[in-house]
Parts: structure tokens; C-alpha cells; sequence
């Protein structure tokens, strides 16, 4: 299992001991633009899912606070998301995450692809309570570098994706709403032109009426080629 510490506006921690994380997908606000986005990922031969929104246990492991992420290949990328995280008293956490998600192995499978590489979480975090009236206004986004060049690839607001309240209440209905539990967003539309695979990965959770951020960033490293 994975051990991860957030630290509150105040200064205080809360560790959370991960026993499950899952993966949301296909999770917009708005699923006609869903429907929308399943048709032009059909087109590049991922398959449809068979409803939507869609939810992909992954391993609680993949859960992580790191700066580096190891990949086989070239065609990986991330996702910028939030990540709703029940800590260890029960209570609810908000912070930002990245689901880095293998491209090669969607066409075959989502939960595959998303089994590939880590779900990488910041190390701040809020209570759910504390931002719950203003969560449509809190903005994600998300740059992409390459050759020393950061572009924007994401931008959008939590408006655009199903609320935190909604994943709770079909966790709770689930039985699933307990201690460990990591809850991933699915995200938002990628800018058009701009390199998804690129060598390093920014994103950033902002509350504008604070001005508090999230943040989290990783390098995408490239494993030795197999022998054999």
C-alpha cells in the first residue's frame, strides 16, 4: 500500500493510509460533450465504455507523491484532476492530481492504461468542507515542457466535471467511502497543437478566492530498452 501526507492551509498533516484508489472517466459536467469525446476517442481506436461516467479501480500503490515517473515508452502522458481523499479519521480531502496514463495500451483497455504509471498527487491538500461553497470557481490547469519551453495544455474550471459530492455519494452507496480511499476526477479537454508526450508535466489546483494553490510536478523518465 502507499503512505501519503498532506499538509493543511494551517500546518497540520493528515496521513492517509492508501487502500484503494479509483480512477473516474469520461466524467464531464456536461455528457453531451461526453458522448462527443467518446466518439472522436473511437476514431483513434479506444473502445467506448459501456456507460458513463465511468469509475477504474486501480492498484493502491499507483498512489503517489513523486517527482518522477518511468515509463516504457514514448507515448504517455497526464491528466490534470483533482483527487478526493478520505483520510484516516474519515474526513474529506481536496487536492490536485495527475493521472499519467500509458496511450499505447488505452486502445486496448482504459483500466490497462491506467494501471501503467502512477496516479501522482500534490502534497497540500484542503478540506472538502472548506472550499465546498465555491468549488465550481476553483480553476485546474495544466503545462507540458519541452526543450526547456512550458505550454499550456490544460484550463478549464471544476465546473466542467461531476462535483465531489456526486463521487461520494456513489461511494458511499457503494460501501466504498472509507479510510484510504483516493477518488481521481477525469479530466479536462486537452489545448489542440500542443505535444501531450512531452518530457515534463505542471499542474496547479487554484482557489481565486484565496489565491491558494495546489501544486504538483514530475519528470517523465524513460526506462532501458528490454533485453530480451
Amino acid at each position: 500500500m502507499a503512505l501519503l501526507t498532506f499538509e493543511l492551509p494551517d500546518g497540520t498533516t493528515r496521513k492517509v493510509d492508501v487502500v484503494q484508489v479509483l480512477n473516474a472517466g469520461y466524467a464531464g459536467r456536461s455528457q453531451d460533450d461526453v458522448a462527443a469525446h467518446v466518439a472522436e476517442l473511437a476514431e483513434l481506436g479506444v473502445p467506448a465504455p459501456s456507460v458513463t461516467p465511468a469509475l477504474y479501480p486501480v492498484s493502491p500503490y499507483l498512489a503517489q507523491h513523486t517527482d518522477q515517473v518511468r515509463v516504457q515508452h514514448g507515448r504517455t502522458s497526464g491528466e490534470a484532476e483533482w483527487a478526493l481523499v478520505v483520510d484516516q479519521d474519515g474526513d474529506l480531502l481536496l487536492t490536485a492530481a495527475c493521472d499519467h496514463t500509458d496511450r499505447e495500451l488505452e486502445v486496448h483497455g482504459v483500466a490497462w492504461s491506467k494501471n501503467a504509471s502512477p496516479d501522482v498527487l500534490a502534497r497540500r491538500a484542503w478540506r472538502l468542507a472548506d472550499v465546498q461553497e465555491r468549488l465550481d470557481d476553483l480553476t485546474l490547469r495544466a503545462w507540458v515542457t519541452r526543450d526547456g519551453q512550458e505550454t499550456l495544455i490544460q484550463d478549464g474550471t471544476l465546473a466542467e466535471l461531476l462535483t465531489p459530492a456526486y463521487w461520494a455519494d456513489v461511494l458511499r452507496e457503494r460501501g466504498d467511502l472509507v479510510p484510504g480511499t483516493v477518488l481521481i476526477s477525469g479530466t479536462i479537454p486537452m489545448a489542440e497543437g500542443v505535444d501531450q508526450f512531452a518530457p515534463h508535466w505542471r499542474v496547479e489546483l487554484t482557489d481565486p478566492a484565496t489565491g491558494e494553490t495546489i501544486d504538483l510536478a514530475y519528470d517523465v523518465v524513460r526506462m532501458p530498452v528490454p533485453i530480451g
